[in-house]
């Protein structure tokens, strides 16, 4: 069985057929999904949402180019969402510059990204970790604030092999998608040749971020088979094994 372990399938690209595609992943030998949560609608979509599915677990976490709408009040509630059923996680949270260029919004990202890394230690839950064009700053933070204590998932990682293993050391899974199948990929793919199965965990990112030969397209928990046997192609086993040992990590990791 497949586990994805990062998707987002509470976004509007699958309004028109959400269902449908949620209730035919099994047939996809898709057994477990985690929905993560970005912004404060996404967070409460996200707490509907896995009320309906058996198999879904969710998030809560603000994104770090959310938290225009995040304040203390709402922070509050996030404390009480933490303990919601079937949450697993705090996350997604980070650091993100991409967008953002003014030093005092990117302040104002630390601030909330190292108020979420103490309230998943608080709630003794592990962390979902969002970094783009702040990849050492995000280690940093993460080795000064968190290490250590409640663990958790370098989304959609993608620094180098050398900071891989130190993610490693401090006790952290790297989250591996879709982009490991990009031809152009070439610094992903040493990481996952380099870094131990047993700290990697399959993930969609859907709807973005899509494996060939769906790049482009919408993406699906049922498309996760072609990161397994790209991930396998590198390790030089078969997709089984892949697929195997990313669902115990995934369990481990959410403490499932």
């Amino acid at each position: 069985m497949i586990f994805d372990t990062h998707a987002h399938y509470d976004a509007a690209q699958y309004d028109q057929d959400r269902e449908e595609l949620l209730t035919g992943l099994a047939d996809a030998g898709v057994g477990r999904v985690v929905n993560i949560s970005n912004g404060w609608k996404d967070m409460l979509a996200t707490l509907d949402l896995i009320r309906q599915y058996p198999w879904m677990y969710g998030t809560v976490g603000i994104h770090p180019c959310e938290i225009d709408d995040f304040d203390e009040d709402r922070f509050l509630l996030l404390k009480d969402y933490c303990h919601a059923d079937k949450i697993v996680a705090v996350g997604e949270i980070g650091l993100d510059y991409y967008w953002v260029k003014e030093p005092e919004q990117r302040q104002r990202q630390r601030d909330w990204f190292a108020r979420q890394l103490a309230l998943a230690r608080e709630a003794d839950l592990p962390v979902v970790i969002h970094s783009r064009d702040a990849a050492q700053e995000t280690y940093d933070m993460m080795k000064r604030e968190h290490a250590g204590t409640t663990g958790g998932v370098i989304h959609c990682y993608s620094g180098s092999a050398e900071m891989a293993r130190e993610y490693v050391k401090l006790g952290y899974y790297l989250g591996i998608g879709g982009v490991v199948t990009f031809k152009n990929a070439k610094t992903l793919k040493k990481v996952v040749t380099e870094i131990p199965l047993s700290h990697l965990v399959l993930e969609t990112d859907a709807p973005y971020l899509s494996p060939v030969p769906y790049r482009g397209k919408r993406n699906s928990s049922a498309y996760i088979r072609y990161v397994a046997e790209e991930v396998a192609r590198l390790k030089g086993i078969s997709r089984e094994e892949v697929e195997e040992a990313t669902w115990e990590n995934g369990m481990k990791l959410y403490r499932m």
